[in-house]
């Protein structure tokens, strides 16, 4: 499992395998979010299989499909309601943990100087500069 730390309670990951699931209870976290979309997947690595190794292992599961270019604020604020009441720590992935990194920035902005956002998330492996207009725009809107 490629885990990229971005905080001490949230990590992102590229697409894990079903296996990786138990692995991430041992590693302490509690809760999973799911971004990668079925259609993106085979159906071994589907939401509902995903879901049933998630209650297995112990974890608390959410299943927030983010599909390449269709970024919304409704898909924003679904990942932050998710994270407002998610166990930590918690782990998000996609297909390559870019769409799971530009949802908790977007959560983060606001929060946080956007320069620690970017820098965080750079540290993590992650380019956010075509995203800063963007957590500019959410930044002045939660201020």
């Amino acid at each position: 499992m490629d885990l990229r730390i971005l905080t001490p309670d949230f990590a992102v990951a590229p697409q894990i395998a079903l296996e990786e699931i138990a692995e991430a209870a041992r590693l302490g976290f509690r809760t999973l979010i799911n971004n990668r979309p079925d259609d993106e997947v085979e159906a071994g690595l589907s939401d509902a299989a995903m879901q049933a190794a998630a209650k297995e292992a112990g974890l608390a599961y959410v299943y927030l499909p983010y599909h390449p270019g269709a970024l919304s604020p409704e898909l924003i604020a679904g990942f932050e309601a998710a994270l407002s009441t998610a166990e930590a720590p918690v782990l998000a992935w996609c297909r390559s943990g870019t769409r799971s990194s530009h949802l908790w920035a977007l959560s983060q902005a606001g929060q946080q100087p956007l320069d620690k956002i970017v820098e965080t998330a750079r540290n993590a492996g992650y380019d956010l500069s075509g995203l800063v207009p963007m957590l500019r725009a959410k930044a002045a809107s939660v201020d």
